[in-house]
C-alpha cells in the first residue's frame, strides 16, 4: 500500500510542523530521510519516506496547493499515481 501526504510550507492552516507531529505520533520508521525533489529544474519541495507512507512539501505554497504551485502539485501528484518516490 502507497500512502501519500503533502504540505505547502507556507500553509498557515495546516502547518508542515504539525503534520510532523502528527506522523511523530504514528510511531512511522523512515526509510528515505528528508531530501529535496526537483519540479522545472528548481527545488519544488522537500520530501520524506517512511515504511508505509511518503510525506512531501510545496516550496511556495499554501493550504491549496495546486493554487499556489499548479506545476509542482501536477509534478507530486503524478509521481504519486505511478507509485513513484518523487524526486
Amino acid at each position: 500500500m502507497f500512502n501519500s501526504g503533502c504540505s505547502g510550507d507556507t500553509d498557515l492552516r495546516v502547518p508542515v510542523t504539525s503534520t510532523q507531529y502528527a506522523i511523530k505520533k504514528l510511531g512511522a520508521t523512515v526509510k528515505t530521510p528528508w531530501t529535496h525533489w526537483n519540479s522545472q529544474g528548481e527545488v519544488g519541495g522537500y520530501v520524506v519516506e517512511y515504511q508505509n507512507l511518503t510525506f512531501a512539501t510545496v516550496r511556495g505554497a499554501g493550504h491549496f496547493v495546486p493554487s499556489y504551485q499548479p506545476a509542482r502539485a501536477l509534478d507530486l501528484f503524478s509521481s504519486f499515481l505511478n507509485g513513484r518516490f518523487i524526486s
